[in-house]
């Protein structure tokens, strides 16, 4: 079968996703407003997990069946620049560097139905949390809850402003997205910034947790295919971290300098304290060996690495550009055709494409994956 049959089939898929999938640190650079510290806000007492559990499990396959059907995968991330990073006109898609990362949300296929099946979605999400504690669930099950909301608010919220080349630039009613108030539980309304900084980070000490909130950006963590649930929550965030912190959008050896994503601004007063320090060693828990030698070679970290253009496979181009919206066009073809290569790169190097999580197993010796509760 040759590469242009595999792609114009792929296209095809593409097409046919369109249908509802169902019903019901340079600190002035860092800082970026979100993760400027005096912007963080108290936590919010009501959401603190609470030492009596009561053992139930949410059912996130809805959003699991989204996220199989609109997220693409670009693969492992690829240190260097192949021939297959050519440039675009911007109004094609995307012209950044980091658009063969992380993974993609196909918001151009998106229609009104679709939107509206995401907001029944997310307002079933708040109406779990009044039929159920959520603070006296299983942390983990508390984890999965909170990482899941925050995605899916915000899949909601871009896919009605969509076409957008910048989440950032995104505002309702005059608020930025990402302070916006797009949820409500139990009466509190919250912005996907209070959920990460005023809910979970303040509440979970391992820093894997940054590495489930997705930013709608290319230069954030990657949205996952599976939604995270209790007990593969753990081995998701290890995926997701490993990917974003070996990959160029997470660290940038210069010199003798280790550039890293400014993403870690905002979490730093939770995690890295010592910023130097604690951040290094984090990020040692996961990097290969290319990078492991390279963080040996380095004195110093600056936070400076961020791209702010929309995780869209489009680009976040008009749907008046040329081609309609819920059809396949010119960033789409030339961003797939770049991926094909990618890939192509990649298997003649005989480098691993892909992961498959296995829950629920427990190995002799091992623990079981639905035990290993994230703190």
């Amino acid at each position: 079968m040759t590469r242009l049959t595999i792609f114009v089939r792929y296209a095809i898929v593409l097409w046919a996703v369109a249908g509802p999938p169902g019903a019901a640190q340079e600190t002035d650079r860092a800082s970026d407003g979100a993760a400027d510290s005096a912007l963080v806000s108290a936590p919010i007492t009501r959401f603190i997990p609470a030492d009596d559990r009561t053992e139930h499990r949410i059912d996130y396959s809805f959003w699991s069946d989204v996220l199989e059907k609109f997220v693409v995968s670009m693969g492992p991330p690829l240190r260097r620049n192949p021939n297959i990073n050519g440039k675009m006109p911007p109004r094609f898609g995307h012209n950044s560097l980091y658009r063969l990362d992380g993974s993609m949300f196909a918001f151009s296929f998106v229609n009104e139905p679709v939107i509206e099946a995401f907001s029944q979605y997310r307002r079933d999400l708040e109406g779990v949390a009044d039929t159920l504690d959520i603070p006296s669930l299983p942390r983990n099950e508390q984890l999965a809850y909170w990482l899941n909301l925050h995605n899916v608010a915000l899949v909601e919220q871009i896919a009605k402003a969509w076409p957008a080349r910048l989440p950032r630039k995104i505002s309702i009613e005059g608020v930025p997205l990402d302070a916006a108030k797009i949820v409500t539980i139990n009466g509190v309304p919250l912005s996907a910034r209070d959920i990460r900084t005023r809910i979970v980070y303040p509440n979970w000490k391992d820093p894997r947790v940054i590495y489930g909130f997705w930013r709608g950006e290319i230069g954030g963590p990657a949205i996952r295919r599976k939604a995270f649930h209790s007990n593969s929550v753990s081995d998701m965030l290890d995926r997701a971290a490993k990917e974003f912190i070996n990959s160029r959008r997470g660290t940038e050896k210069r010199g003798k300098t280790m550039h890293v994503s400014t993403l870690y601004a905002e979490a730093a007063q939770f995690y890295f304290p010592d910023l130097e320090r604690d951040l290094r060693s984090h990020l040692l828990k996961f990097t290969d060996e290319e990078i492991t030698k390279r963080l040996a070679k380095t004195e110093r970290f600056k936070l400076t690495l961020r791209e702010r253009d929309i995780a869209d496979l489009a680009g976040g181009t008009s749907r008046n550009a040329y081609w309609p919206r819920e059809q396949v066009g010119a960033g789409v073809i030339a961003l797939m055709g770049q991926r094909s290569k990618k890939f192509d790169f990649i298997e003649r190097k005989g480098l691993r494409t892909g992961e498959v999580i296995f829950t629920e197993i427990e190995l002799p010796g091992s623990e079981a994956n639905s035990q290993k509760e994230i703190e």
